[in-house]
């Protein structure tokens, strides 16, 4: 059986077909409580780290280069073993991994998903 996976904006209402949910920001969510959010785990360490955050800015002319700087750091520690967490979570289990970013199609959330398939 084949896995799924999603990207989805954690302000999107929870769907059935979601299966885990893991938040994939470094920074919890403005505006969502904990108990409210639906996760079945927040993984912050699979996230950018704060330098890269920063200077990507969600500015989509950066994607590129944002996307190659990320996929590096994901072969760092700690991102490393948090992206090895959730690539053995998707060879088992329909995933969402969710994020805040308005745009998510160039979020760091879009590229994991990619790099999760």
């Amino acid at each position: 059986m084949e896995t799924r996976i999603t990207v989805r904006r954690i302000y999107d209402r929870p769907s059935r077909s979601d299966g885990l949910r893991v938040l994939v920001d470094r920074v919890w969510p403005r505006g969502v409580r904990k108990e409210d959010a639906r996760l079945d785990e927040w993984l912050r360490d699979v996230a950018p780290s704060t330098e890269l955050r920063r200077w990507y800015g969600h500015d989509p002319a950066r994607f590129t280069e944002f996307r190659r700087r990320y996929l590096a750091e994901l072969g760092q520690p700690p991102h490393r073993e948090a992206a090895q967490h959730l690539r053995s979570i998707a060879r088992d289990h329909d995933l969402t991994l969710l994020t805040a970013t308005r745009d998510v199609e160039h979020s760091q959330a879009a590229v994991l998903a990619q790099w999760l398939d």
